[in-house]
């Protein structure tokens, strides 16, 4: 987006004839395509480079960062035809920060890279031949649409708070005051807090490994060194040598712990249909002076926020939650209307980033799947009964399966409160609870994580035979994968997959795909 200059003599160190690619190395690319992952791909002889801040159609120049047998990453050094199809990013850091991966690409032309890669991984992985991929469904609004935000805090070289998304390819965070992809409503509590915290002298958590601390950041404790002076000895003639006072014989250094409590987390989750805002502090303890009558402060400045809680996590971990959630003012949850329902989400409830786009699949699924109140549904990896509970107005009975004990729980009072009982909630994994099941059902809803189905899990769906299979996916590669396993002895068929947009400025791309079951031959 912003490359480093080159020096003067650089086109001396680009390559004129095919040759085995070097680290550090400068070439000139044509960028003809993008990656799951957003980057530019290009070509150099036969290896592959993948390039990130590019797009389709650009002609640039990388140095080569690493390079394995047959393929390479390169660093942006300079734009030398500019793609028809890159534009100037909102974001002033979007270039260093890892938060979004094409802000330099026009919205047009990210939904063409997305529904490309959906088509291709059924393709390449799936084995359809012409996989039946509709028009990618775009987001009205492809600013300004994140319902919630987690921001890692850390301290500046001055002493200064941050909070922000990491630098690519790093630990180290990118100071943010606004972000144009959050919902706007919250701009105005990401600078004020931190500066609260700031004035306040609260303490930042630094982690202590080497890469993860920031740049000049103390460690969380300090050292005592205890000193003595070293014995020079003897020539080899046996006559003492001079004591040297500046010699250290032995060093010890005994680390003490800092156990003072520090934050390490600000996360921020909005009402997009109601405007209630919850606002939640990980912190390594409870005891932080004075923070319920900040937290109260915060209750009068903001009108919409309804909460703020505070997260215990103590462990040193990337986990960004702990398992203890208290509310310290107002209540712990946000209302938001969702499906013509009322959902309250608390701080750690899993729920779409885009409202939206996710009411939109919900509604194509109702429209597909053709319901008549007579199936029984079986939604595995149901969460809080985000699809489950809109989805039980549709047929006349629904058994959600859930891992995480705490989004179970607020599944069933969320049913509750909308006065649903046709609806049934269990515990535990879904390729162990799945094939044990002694149920019929006429569709079955998956929306797994990004590593897809555990392969229990579609051998109970073929074993099960429901009418109908709907996966919800958010990784068209184990989309992929998953849906050449269930049609590949030919049980079912995929009838349909619609690919929308819930994440843009990101590389990420939701779909979802329809398989109904084959009829058998005659």
């Amino acid at each position: 987006m912003f490359p480093d200059n080159l020096p003067a003599d650089a086109s001396s160190e680009l390559p004129t004839h095919s040759q085995s690619l070097k680290q550090g190395e400068v070439v000139e690319i044509e960028i003809t395509d993008i990656s799951e992952s957003g980057e530019g791909v290009g070509r150099v002889g036969n290896q592959v480079v993948f390039v990130p801040d590019t797009v389709t159609g650009d002609v640039i120049t990388a140095r080569l960062v690493n390079v394995k047998r047959q393929y390479a990453h390169g660093k942006l050094l300079e734009i030398v035809t500019a793609s028809p199809h890159r534009v100037r990013p909102s974001c002033i850091v979007a270039d260093k920060c890892g938060g979004c991966q094409l802000q330099h690409i026009d919205y047009d032309y990210q939904l063409t890279a997305k529904e490309n890669q959906v088509i291709q991984a059924l393709k390449r992985i799936g084995g359809f031949a012409e996989p039946p991929v509709a028009p990618i469904l775009g987001a009205q609004g492809n600013f300004a649409y994140r319902n919630k935000v987690t921001y890692p805090l850390g301290v500046s070289d001055t002493g200064n708070i941050k909070a922000g998304y990491y630098r690519k390819g790093t630990h180290q965070i990118v100071n943010l005051n606004q972000c144009p992809v959050q919902d706007e409503r919250l701009n105005p509590l990401l600078a004020e807090i931190k500066q609260d915290i700031q004035d306040r002298g609260w303490q930042i958590y630094q982690p202590e490994s080497k890469g993860a601390r920031e740049p000049g950041a103390r460690r969380t404790g300090v050292q005592i060194v205890v000193s003595q002076y070293a014995d020079p000895g003897v020539t080899e003639r046996g006559i003492p040598k001079p004591k040297l006072r500046n010699r250290p014989l032995v060093t010890e250094v005994t680390p003490v712990p800092d156990n003072s409590p520090k934050f390490r987390h600000l996360l921020l989750r909005i009402g997009r249909r109601t405007g209630e805002i919850l606002l939640t502090l990980v912190v390594t303890d409870f005891n932080i002076p004075d923070l319920e009558g900040q937290a109260q402060r915060w209750m009068q400045r903001y009108p919409n926020l309804v909460g703020v809680c505070l997260n215990l996590n103590q462990q040193p971990t990337n986990n960004i939650f702990g398992t203890e959630t208290r509310c310290i003012a107002g209540r712990g949850y946000i209302s938001e209307t969702f499906g013509n329902l009322e959902f309250q989400l608390k701080a750690d409830t899993f729920f779409q980033i885009y409202t939206e786009q996710a009411e939109t699949i919900l509604n194509l699924i109702i429209d597909r799947a053709g319901f008549t109140g007579t199936e029984t549904l079986i939604d595995a990896y149901c969460g809080i009964g985000t699809f489950t509970l809109p989805l039980s107005k549709r047929v006349k009975r629904v058994v959600g399966i859930e891992v995480h004990n705490s989004s179970v729980v607020q599944a069933r009072a969320n049913a509750r409160l909308n006065g649903i009982n046709n609806v049934e909630f269990r515990t535990g994994e879904v390729e162990e609870l799945l094939p044990a099941m002694e149920m019929s059902a006429d569709v079955i809803l998956l929306d797994p994580p990004r590593t897809g189905c555990d392969r229990a899990v579609l051998d109970a769906l073929t074993d099960m035979q429901p009418a109908q299979i709907i996966y919800i996916s958010c990784k068209p590669a184990t989309l992929a994968r998953d849906l050449q396993v269930l049609c590949e002895q030919g049980n079912y068929q995929l009838t349909h997959v619609q690919p929308a947009d819930f994440f843009p400025q990101t590389a990420h791309v939701e779909c979802v795909a329809f398989l109904t079951r084959a009829e058998p031959v005659a």
